[in-house]
């Protein structure tokens, strides 16, 4: 869980998840994009791909390749263990 909540620390982290959550199956290329135009983080690619390392260290992105391209999804089941410790009040 300690993975969980470092990769969910840092707002650039924080900015692809949300990116992968509104289109989900997305390129480096495609990420460095998007995140440019729509929320202004303008990271070089390598520092996205780092970023990229530590979510997918913290399970909360897979990749799998197509070729000479690398496809980024969102998992979020690593976040069931901190509801499941800390339950949601409905």
């Amino acid at each position: 869980m300690t993975d969980v909540f470092k990769a969910l620390a840092d707002p650039t982290r924080r900015a692809i998840l949300d990116e992968l959550t509104e289109r989900d199956g997305q390129t480096l290329f495609e990420l460095c994009g998007r995140l440019l135009s729509r929320r202004g983080v303008s990271s070089s690619r390598q520092a996205l791909s780092q970023h990229l390392d530590v979510l997918e260290a913290a399970g909360l992105v897979v990749t799998h390749r197509e070729g000479r391209y690398k496809f980024h999804r969102i998992d979020t089941s690593p976040l069931r263990a901190v509801v499941d410790r800390w339950p949601i009040d409905q």
